[in-house]
């Protein structure tokens, strides 16, 4: 600092206000300080100015696991809104949720000096170990349950479930069948309640419900049991990963999609126009989901109050794997099925 100080021949107290942005500086000195700190190649320490201010333009994200679509997406979301507001972004994932695991991210976290914390939770983790959180540290949770503790951003999971189900239902299915996401899965929970509750009110029956793990593989096994029903000619699967298996599982038994039976996804994943046939499928807007958290913990570290919860709406989005059943369409599946 000595030698810019010099070279822009200014006193070092205003090489310092330059460096933490002073707007007090004329324009004309302020250059001439920038210009000495280019020429010498001055890097202002950002660990010192932060413990001086109190601020490390920082936020922490810790989450459940780099398997899930949700979670990538979720999180290169965040990434993306925090670096255009100026912030960088730490992760730290979590391979079990336990207590002593949350607990252990956040330590981490405190040492690593973040602002503000999101948490990406896809299981009962808040309420099942009720961790103890730094009473200093900003949080934002994304798809828990966790109203009234924390600021909660989520896709509306009921919304896009509900309107999945709806366009079957429109184009002249009975009922619609269901794979699922994992029991301890609250987005999983959610869809799975809505697609009841749409079943319910319209006065159709609830088929029983297949369980999925959100692979490929376990809607693969979910179609191939659903294969055998032969009065399902429509599948709300929770996830497209699902789907890919569900599809393939119906092309295996000789079932035609969407002739013989409609199948519509959730997420809409990059590869999902590229499904045979392409799936019809419900877009979650991860970009949205990403920018609310951000833009709710930068509210939280202005002092403003976050509460509740912030909803991000999803889309159908109609390809060639629904359309409406054929009058015949249990005979035709009773025929594929024998053969």
């Amino acid at each position: 600092m000595a030698d810019v100080a010099a070279l822009a021949g200014v006193s070092s107290q205003t090489v310092s206000r330059v460096s933490n942005g002073d707007p007090a500086v004329i324009d004309s000195t302020r250059q001439k300080v920038l210009d000495a700190m280019k020429e010498l190649g001055y890097r202002p320490n950002s660990a010192a100015r932060a413990l001086k201010r109190g601020e490390f333009r920082a936020i922490g994200v810790i989450t459940m696991g780099l398997s899930s679509t949700g979670n990538v997406r979720t999180l290169e979301a965040i990434a993306g809104s925090a670096a255009r507001a100026g912030y960088a972004v730490t992760l730290i994932p979590l391979d079990a949720p336990t207590q002593d695991n949350v607990r252990g991210a956040f330590t981490r976290l405190d040492e690593l000096a973040v602002d503000a914390v999101v948490l990406i939770m896809e299981v009962h983790l808040l309420d099942t170990t009720a961790p103890t959180l730094p009473p200093h540290v900003k949080v934002v949770v994304v798809d828990s349950d966790a109203t009234g503790r924390f600021p909660v951003v989520d896709t509306d999971q009921r919304q896009g479930a509900r309107t999945a189900v709806q366009h079957l239902l429109d184009l002249g299915h009975e009922t619609v069948w269901h794979v699922s996401g994992p029991e301890e899965s609250f987005a999983a929970d959610r869809r799975s309640d809505a697609w009841q509750a749409v079943l319910r009110e319209e006065g159709r029956r609830v088929p029983p419900a297949q369980r999925g793990d959100w692979t490929p593989e376990s809607g693969y096994e979910a179609g191939l049991r659903l294969a055998e029903e032969a009065d399902c000619t429509a599948v709300f699967v929770a996830n497209d990963q699902m789907a890919l298996g569900v599809l393939r599982a119906f092309h295996e038994r000789g079932l035609r999609v969407p002739q013989d039976v409609s199948v519509v996804g959730f997420d809409d994943i990059a590869e999902a126009a590229s499904f045979i046939p392409p799936l019809t499928t419900m877009r979650q807007d991860f970009a949205r989901v990403g920018e609310l958290c951000v833009d709710a913990a930068l509210r939280e570290l202005r002092g403003e109050t976050v509460t509740g919860v912030r909803l991000v709406p999803t889309t159908l989005v109609e390809r060639a794997s629904t359309a409406a059943p054929r009058p015949n369409a249990a005979t035709h599946r009773s025929a594929a099925g024998r053969h």
